[in-house]
Order: C-alpha cells, then sequence, then structure tokens
C-alpha cells in the first residue's frame, strides 16, 4: 500500500465487489470476509498490512482502502484467557456428560504440538485462564485441577481462579495419578488425540488402568463444541524465504531428505513439525506469535515429491509457481485420506513418535502403513546451519547488538531516576528493535525482571505483575530478534546502581561458567550434556546451581528454541555438528531478591589443534553486547577469565561501533573498556 493511502470509511459490499472485479480478483465478499476473520486470528507481526496481498497483489488504492476499512469494522478475537471459567466448565461437563465422559485433559499443545499455539488451539488458556507455554488441566464432573511446573507456581495462582481449580505441580504429580486418585473404577477419561503423543498416552493407561479406568480418544475436541465464538484457524501470510537467505534451494533439500529415505527403505516421511515443513520449502509464515511459521502438515515420498497440507488462502502471490511441480498444494482436509493411502500401499513411513499427535500414528498403523519411529529427517539438516546461513546470523547479530547497545544507553540514563518500571523495558526495547534493518517481531517475548520478579525463571512482566526498577538492584532482560536473515537470543543481567556485594558474586561465577563452555575444546561424537558441567562448575563449588538447560538450539529465521541438539543435565545423545547453534546460558536465581543470567549464543565451529590426534570443535560467539562489569567482581576472575572478557569486549566494540554514533558510541567505549 502507498505512503499517500488514508484511512477511509467502508463504501458497502456493491462498491467492493465492484473493486474486487476491477481488479480480476475472482473472490466474492463474503470470501474476503472469511479471509479476513482467518487474518485475524493470525498476529499482526511487523508488516500489518502484508496480507492485503492474499486478496490481491496488483491493487488499487482504492482496493486497498476499502479492504482495511473491512478489515477495521471486522471484530478481532477475543483474548481466550478472558471470560467466565465457571460458566465454561459447566459447558464442558455438559458436553462430557452427552459424550457418556467422567473427564477431560486439556493440554496447552495442539495439533502441531509446538512452542506457540494459535488463538484457535488455546483450548487450556479458554477453560481456565492459565496462559503459560507448559501445563495441563483435568476436568471431572465434580471437580478440575491445573498442572503447572515450577517456571508458573506463581503465574497460575494469579491467572486460575482457586474457586473452580487445584493447583498441582506438573513435575511432582503427574496429572494421570491424579485423575486415577480422583475418579471411580470404571470411569471413562476423555482426551483428544490430536492434542498429545503417543508417549503420553502410553503414560497415562499406566496410571489409570490399575485403577480400571479407561482413557478414551474423543471424535472431536469437547471443547470446541462448546466454545461458540472460537477464532478460525489462522491465515497469516506465507512467504518464500530466498536463496539469498536459506543458502540451499528447496529442490536440493528435497532430493537430500528423499535420499536419506531411500537409504533406510522408507518410502515417505510425514512431517508434523511445521518448522521442518518451513525449512524444507523455503518458505516462512506467521500463524503463531514470535516464530515464523505457517502451520501445516507434509508427506516426503520417497521420489522427493511433496505433498503439502496447509490452507492455499494464506499463500503468497508467486509461491506455488516457486515451488514447482515437486509440491503439491493439498487442503487441510485432505490429510486423513492421504495417510489412509499410503496405508493401503503398506508404505514404510517415517514419523517421529516424540513429536507427532497419536492421532496421526493410529490413523497410519489403522490403514496398513508400517511406522518407522525415529527422528525427523529435515530435523538434523535445519540444525547444522550451511555458510549462508551462518553468514546471514552474524549479520542479523550485528544489527541486534547495535539495536541493544542503543537500548542499554537509555536504560543507564534513565534507571537510575527512578520510575520506570518493566513493561516500558519492555516497549523500549522492542521500539530500538524496530530501528534495525530486516527486523520482523521479537523471537520470543521478553523477559523484563526487576529485582525480585528476575528470580521468576520464565517470568513475563504483565499489568498486575508491572514493578518498578528500584535504585541499587539488580535487573535481568532476556530477549530476541526475528530477522530475515537470522533469529537472536540474548540474556544480559543489569546493574542499576550498586547491586551489593552477594551478588556481583553471584554474577561473577556465572560468568565464569560462561565463559569455561565457550572456550572448551571437544572432539568430534561429543554431545550437550558432557559439557554441562562447565557451566556450573563454579556454582557447585559454592553450593548453587539453576534448574533449567544450559543451552538450546536455535533456528534461521524459525525457532528460538529448536532441536535436536542441546546443553543440559538431562539425557540427550545428539552429537553436536558444525553449523549449530546454540545458547550459553548459565543462571543462579535467588528467590525473593533477583536473577542473574548471561546468555550469549555460540556457533559450533571446527578448531584446529596442533598435535591434535582427532577432530575438534569449538564455540565462536554469535552475540555481540557488552557484558555489565558493574555486576563483576574482577578478583574472582582467573588472569585467563580477565584476558576473555577484555578481548570479547575488544570484539564488541570492534564490530559494533560503526553502525552507532554520538553518545551511543560513547557509551559502548565506556562499557567495553579493559579490566
Amino acid at each position: 500500500m502507498s505512503a499517500s493511502i488514508s484511512t477511509a470509511a467502508y463504501g458497502g459490499d456493491e462498491n467492493l465487489a465492484r473493486l474486487l472485479r476491477e481488479a480480476g480478483v475472482a473472490r466474492s465478499v463474503a470470501d474476503v470476509r472469511d479471509l479476513i476473520a482467518g487474518v485475524n486470528a493470525a498476529p499482526d507481526g511487523e508488516l500489518p498490512d502484508a496480507w492485503l496481498d492474499l486478496v490481491a497483489a496488483k491493487r488499487s488504492d482504492g482496493l486497498s482502502e476499502q479492504l482495511l476499512a473491512l478489515r477495521a469494522g471486522i471484530a478481532r478475537p477475543a483474548d481466550p484467557a478472558h471470560g467466565d471459567h465457571g460458566a465454561r466448565l459447566a459447558a464442558l461437563r455438559a458436553e462430557l456428560q452427552r459424550r457418556g465422559l467422567d473427564g477431560f485433559v486439556v493440554p496447552r499443545a495442539d495439533e502441531y504440538q509446538g512452542e506457540y499455539v494459535p488463538l484457535r488451539g488455546s483450548r487450556l488458556a479458554w477453560i481456565s485462564g492459565f496462559t503459560a507455554s507448559a501445563g495441563a488441566v483435568v476436568v471431572l464432573r465434580d471437580k478440575a485441577a491445573v498442572f503447572a511446573d515450577g517456571r508458573y507456581t506463581i503465574q497460575v495462582r494469579q491467572e486460575v481462579s482457586a474457586a473452580h481449580f487445584s493447583y498441582h505441580h506438573l513435575m511432582e504429580e503427574f496429572h494421570g495419578d491424579w485423575a486415577a486418585a480422583n475418579l471411580p473404577a470404571g470411569a471413562k477419561l476423555g482426551f483428544d488425540p490430536w492434542m498429545h503423543t503417543a508417549g503420553w498416552a502410553d503414560k497415562m493407561r499406566a496410571s489409570l488402568s490399575p485403577a480400571g479406568i479407561e482413557l478414551v480418544a474423543t471424535e472431536g475436541n469437547p471443547i470446541d463444541a462448546v466454545w461458540t465464538d472460537q477464532p478460525p484457524a489462522p491465515l497469516g501470510i506465507v512467504n518464500i524465504q530466498p536463496l539469498s537467505a536459506t543458502g540451499r534451494d528447496s529442490a536440493d533439500k528435497r532430493a537430500d531428505i528423499a535420499a536419506s529415505l531411500d537409504r533406510l527403505r522408507l518410502d515417505a516421511a510425514v512431517l508434523t513439525q511445521p518448522d521442518s515443513i518451513a525449512w524444507l520449502l523455503n518458505v516462512r509464515g506467521s500463524d503463531v506469535p514470535c516464530t515464523p511459521l505457517p502451520l501445516s502438515f507434509a508427506i516426503i515420498h520417497r521420489d522427493g515429491q511433496v505433498d503439502w497440507f496447509v490452507d492455499v488462502r494464506k499463500l503468497a502471490p508467486g509461491l506455488e509457481q516457486h515451488l514447482g511441480n515437486g509440491v503439491a498444494i493439498r487442503a487441510p482436509g485432505e490429510l486423513p485420506a492421504a495417510l489412509d493411502a499410503l496405508g493401503g500401499k503398506e508404505a514404510r513411513v517415517r514419523l517421529d513418535g516424540t513429536t507427532a499427535a497419536l492421532w496421526v500414528i493410529d490413523r497410519l498403523e489403522k490403514a496398513g502403513a508400517a511406522v518407522d519411529q525415529g527422528g525427523d529427517p529435515c530435523v538434523l539438516p535445519k540444525a547444522a546451519k550451511n555458510a549462508v546461513e551462518i553468514e546471514g546470523s552474524k549479520a542479523a547479530h550485528r544489527r541486534d547488538g547495535a539495536a541493544l547497545v542503543r537500548f542499554l544507553r537509555w536504560f543507564d540514563e534513565v534507571a537510575p531516576k527512578g520510575g520506570l518500571d518493566e513493561l516500558t523495558v519492555v516497549d523500549t526495547l522492542l521500539a530500538y528493535r524496530r530501528g534495525a534493518a530486516d527486523f520482523r517481531g521479537p523471537s520470543f517475548d521478553t523477559i523484563s525482571g526487576a529485582g525480585p520478579n528476575g528470580a521468576i525463571v520464565h517470568y513475563r512482566a504483565n499489568e498486575k505483575t508491572n514493578r518498578q526498577v528500584d535504585p541499587n538492584s539488580v535487573f535481568l532482560l532476556d530477549s530476541g530478534g526475528q530477522y530475515l536473515d537470522g533469529t537472536t537470543d540474548i540474556t544480559r543481567t543489569l546493574a542499576v546502581g550498586d547491586p551489593g556485594a552477594q551478588a556481583r558474586r553471584h554474577f561473577t561465577l556465572v560468568l565464569k561458567g560462561h565463559i569455561a563452555l565457550n572456550r572448551v575444546r571437544f572432539p568430534m561424537g561429543t554431545a550437550g550434556i558432557q559439557l554441562d558441567v562447565l557451566a556450573r562448575q563454579f556454582l557447585w563449588q559454592a553450593g548453587l546451581d539453576y534448574d533449567h538447560g544450559t543451552g538450546h538450539g536455535v533456528g534461521s529465521f524459525l525457532s528460538v528454541h529448536e532441536g535436536p541438539q542441546r546443553i543440559g543435565k538431562t539425557v540427550n545423545g545428539v552429537v553436536l555438528l558444525p553449523g549449530m547453534i546454540l545458547s550459553n546460558e548459565p543462571g543462579y536465581y535467588l528467590a525473593g531478591s533477583y536473577g542473574i543470567r548471561v546468555e550469549n549464543l555460540e556457533l559450533v565451529v571446527p578448531v584446529e589443534i596442533a598435535g591434535a590426534e582427532r577432530s575438534m570443535l569449538g564455540f565462536e560467539t554469535l552475540t555481540l553486547c557488552p557484558i555489565d562489569l558493574r555486576m563483576v567482581d574482577a578478583s574472582l576472575l582467573t588472569a585467563e577469565e580477565r584476558d576473555w572478557l577484555n578481548a570479547y569486549h575488544a570484539r564488541v566494540l570492534r564490530e559494533l561501533s560503526p553502525l552507532v554514533e554520538g553518545a551511543d558510541r560513547a557509551w559502548l567505549e565506556q562499557a567495553t573498556r579493559a579490566i
């Protein structure tokens, strides 16, 4: 839309129909209204008018005006978490009784089992008000329980009414055990097989069967039957991710995956993770917050042909032609028949059982397919970035670093004066990032934790919890950006005034672990679990620790939390490969006082060592941003650690100073001074 277009009043359906005809658009006004309803169910993102291309790529200003005016008059979906949860529980219980069920399990997940769910899939929030990224609810005829892990013990009590739900710790009490203790023998507990994995169902049956309780897969989700204003499926525009950003053509990727299937004597793979499909087809979408995904399913066959089950209405003009004959666009509703067709051929089908919905596995097996439960074949190639993706990530980190320098200079100026709060920090940081080229939004909801709120590991500030930044305190800021050429994730712990000797000591122990992990050299074949202790060792020596992983994989303008690689205590046998990007984020959290975390993103790279007898790897830091020296107790650092910190800051200054000027550059020079 040109800059000259102004907001206009809607001129009526007849006028819009005329403008559509003049633009050569075959859609009716009713079709456009349905499209807008789907667009409204997706996040606006940084390009809120991009959806206009879904109606007509070439259009007059008058048509653009009328489309925008029509959308302005169509109500946006209500926040699913807001409403009368008592009435919603009553409606669900009536529906369960109609179906002959004694209870129902509501997970946070949707059919894609991803980190983010669209408004339509926010069933946990709708029934309970709980908006966390993990959790579950079990609704019985006379009681209901909400299960949250340790990250959300405060949030769950703020959002979920004790009048309707009892609170339980997800890690300490499995919801299957609670259901078994609260249902009589012979009871039937329902679940939607689209919302759960086979592993979850097996664990539930292990809890329920000894108590004589049956776990029953429902036909359709009971919540959908009573959620009268449930939003439609999102229709965020799907665009081509250019070769200049991906480094490899989709056809080449498809050929490689097909060859891997052939080596394993598999006939096809069913892809249920939208980020794998986005990577394979070189497309990006906007159906969910923070991650540029088009929600969809796909089947890749042994010959490289792909069936992509996606709503064609959200495909940008020219995308189908760009993909070519090797990709068949099929309606989402055609997936069951396609799975049945694989079964009819007795095909050997790869499916990642850890992430696929149970419904998909059951459908394939009942149709006669031989399901090979193994890793998604796209996951490892996606994780090991190619040279173009690596250069893109480095460029994105430079732009992100410059935005952070501008923000941190502002923070240092404003915070000591008082009156600054967590939400203002979130909004201001977003504004600075929006000044960077090719910014497409946050890569996750910013964690902006003042003082004791920083000790809540996955804290999200809201109007109820919004805390002012106190003088002589510690502020934790964990944030990231999505750019067309890369995804960033960074945590900095900031001093406001004098943070105190105890906080500096804790911070320095965390920093020492961060440095140790960055400096390590390790042989090919090493998994992240073997490196985790390096980041924790100094905390352990002080009798301290943190209860989250040390590192997660990061995508290329995709998911900020990307598998399969990770660094942590839990068993994960995935070896680290050149090109993988991981976070390095040890931390320490003193409940009621402050949180500390130091996070950079690291690239796994080959390392040449004189006299080495085997291939060795190490980490190259991608993140460019000063570490707050006011938080450092230099007396606790060795000479090598001081050298590391000074060298890192010299690099930050060298790479970022050309991108900032004036007061921002002066601040950067001071923030990166040698110690």
